[in-house]
């Protein structure tokens, strides 16, 4: 299992949420890093669930401050960029990924902002 679920990610996956807070909720004595760590889980899950129907099957939760890159990258993924855009033409990165930004919801894990949708 993956203990490292905290807001430093620039990606989570919900799975991931799921599984950690199980796990969390098997410790018969959670020391208080856990316990925290649990209602910041449990707290993030009651949150973004309820904006994303995709939850329990496998939701990327994206960090704000990774949002611009993220949203380029999945651009040239899935070929609606072309990677290999010569140097002299400009793309406004920033505003197309607030353009993208519409489709997702924020949420708050811990004090920093998510977008899942």
């Amino acid at each position: 299992m993956n203990k490292d679920i905290d807001n430093s990610r620039d990606i989570i996956d919900s799975r991931e949420v799921l599984e950690r807070i199980e796990e969390l909720k098997g410790i018969e004595e959670r020391d208080e890093a856990e316990n925290d760590e649990l209602k910041a889980l449990t707290a993030l899950q009651d949150e973004a669930e309820g904006y994303c129907p995709d939850w329990k099957f496998g939701a990327a939760l994206i960090r704000e401050s990774y949002f611009t890159e993220y949203t380029m990258d999945m651009l040239a993924d899935i070929g609606d960029l072309p990677r290999d855009i010569p140097h002299y033409i400009a793309i406004d990165e920033e505003q197309t990924a607030e353009n993208i930004k519409v489709d997702y919801t924020e949420v708050n894990f811990d004090g920093v902002t998510y977008l899942v949708r």
